[in-house]
Parts: structure tokens; C-alpha cells; sequence
């Protein structure tokens, strides 16, 4: 059950190691905090491997690239594979740039990824090796919809079956999939697009619920994403009149430290395909 994940991250507190991007950093501290996780953040690359080792889990975003945080990438990457530890893929505006997309492919092809999570446009760049995205948002044209929602869950569970890893596509609907099942999601609010960082918070949440989670992986990252679609459906409730985008940005975080695994299970949207 989902709401089960909830409550072993509460009770194990996962040590989350986030090479994740200066935009966002403190949403993705803050919302690990209030899941009931631990975050520790390090891109300098004589550091990282120190931080890993000592993490459940590694979030790689790479949504705000340099040098030496590529670096940094590679070193925290090849000792928490070395570890057996949980490594998540955040491929942050793949499709983008060259060097962004050359980077998400190459930590995709060459490490041991348990999640890959992105939106429509970011996950087919990684499939195809070349794509589009408006920024760091997913280009409207890949837009997961109910017209081609049987294609894109076909997509979703060939892309994981090619990887090796769980993937995780988030918009809209959100599809959690293996190679053999995908968790159709439908929680959230249009709005929580307005505000920076939702999607890197989930990674870190994501991460979170793997390693404290490692019998049931594929579970766990779909309650993760209907834990923060709820937090979003809870927080939208929660604003009073001229409150706005940086209230309602608190009132996410505020949700996701108060769901627990009753309430998700009672709030969660999904069905399994």
C-alpha cells in the first residue's frame, strides 16, 4: 500500500546526498525535511564521495550545470553505484542545450540509475538521444493526454525495460512505470507549474522513498508522486484570498509534512496499468 511508504520514511529518516541545482536547493532541503528525511547537499568533487558514502540515496539535477558540478556528478555517481546505493536521474532541460542533453545521456548509458524522473519532454530526449523542451518545461507537443495515454504507458515501461531503471514522468497525468506495470496518476494542480522547484522537490522526495523503501521501489516512487501532487491539491485548499504564488509555495511544504500514510491513501489518485 502506498500510504505504508509514507510511514517507513518517517520512521527511517533516509540521509539523502542532492547534487541538485542553485535555483532550487533549499525547496529540495526543505520538502526532504518535511517528508521526514534527511538532506545533505555537495557538488564539490573533492567532497562528494565522501557525502555519497555516507547517504542512503543520491539526486543528481541537472538543471544548473558547470564543470565542475559534472564532476562532481561522476565521482558521487560511481561511488554510490559502487555502494549499492540508490541513484536518481533529474535530467533538468535535456533537449535544451547540447551540453545538458550530451550530460543527462552519458550519466544515463554509463551509471547504475534506480529512478529516472522528468517530464514528457525531457524523458523522450533521453529515449531518442535528441528532443525539444521550452526551457526547462516539457514542450506542449509531447503533453501526456487521455487520447494518448495507452501509447505513452507503452512508452513508459519500454523505456524502463531499456534502462534498467524505474521512470517517472510527470505533467498533467503523471506515469510511474517498470517494465511491467505503470501507476497512471492524477493528483495535482495546474498551478503548482507557477512555482519553481516543484519537480526537483519530488526528485529529492523520490529518492528519499526508494531507499527506505528497497523491497518495493516501483510503489514507493509512486507514492512519492502522489504524495506531492496531493501536497499541491492540499496547499491550492489551504490559500486565502490574496495570498499567492510564494504562499502557496509554503503551503506545499507545509502539506507534504503533515500527509501521512492515511491521508495519502485516502487522497491518492492512481490506477495501475
Amino acid at each position: 500500500m502506498l500510504g505504508s511508504c509514507v510511514e517507513t520514511v518517517r520512521k527511517t529518516m533516509p540521509l539523502v546526498h542532492n547534487i541538485t541545482n542553485y535555483v532550487t536547493v533549499n525547496d529540495v532541503a526543505n520538502a526532504l525535511l518535511a517528508c521526514g528525511a534527511s538532506p545533505i547537499m555537495s557538488d564539490e568533487p573533492e567532497d562528494v564521495a565522501d557525502i555519497t558514502s555516507i547517504c542512503g540515496g543520491l539526486n543528481l539535477n541537472i538543471g544548473t550545470l558547470n564543470k565542475s558540478s559534472i564532476a562532481a556528478m561522476w565521482i558521487a555517481g560511481e561511488t554510490a553505484n559502487a555502494l549499492g546505493h540508490v541513484v536518481l536521474l533529474d535530467p533538468v532541460g535535456a533537449g535544451a542545450s547540447k551540453l545538458r542533453t550530451q550530460t543527462a545521456i552519458e550519466l544515463m548509458d554509463k551509471l547504475k540509475l534506480d529512478v529516472i524522473r522528468g517530464n514528457i519532454s525531457e524523458i523522450k530526449t533521453l529515449a531518442l538521444g535528441s528532443g525539444s523542451t521550452k526551457g526547462v518545461d516539457a514542450d506542449s507537443a509531447d503533453t501526456v493526454t487521455e487520447e494518448n495515454l495507452d501509447e505513452m504507458v507503452s512508452f513508459a515501461k519500454a523505456f524502463s525495460a531499456k534502462t534498467g531503471a524505474i521512470v517517472a514522468i510527470t505533467g498533467a497525468i503523471d506515469l510511474v512505470a517498470d517494465s511491467k506495470t505503470c501507476y497512471v496518476i492524477r493528483n495535482g494542480r495546474p498551478e503548482m507549474s507557477k512555482i519553481t522547484g516543484t519537480g526537483c522537490q519530488l526528485s529529492g522526495l523520490v529518492t528519499a522513498y526508494v531507499v527506505a523503501n528497497p523491497g518495493n521501489k516501483t510503489e514507493a516512487v509512486a507514492a512519492a508522486v502522489c504524495l506531492m501532487g496531493l501536497a499541491g491539491e492540499i496547499g491550492f485548499a489551504n490559500l486565502q484570498p490574496g495570498e499567492g504564488n510564494a504562499t502557496y509555495r509554503n503551503r506545499i511544504l507545509d502539506a507534504i509534512c503533515h500527509i501521512d500514510g492515511k491521508m495519502l491513501e485516502e487522497g491518492a489518485k492512481y490506477e495501475v496499468r
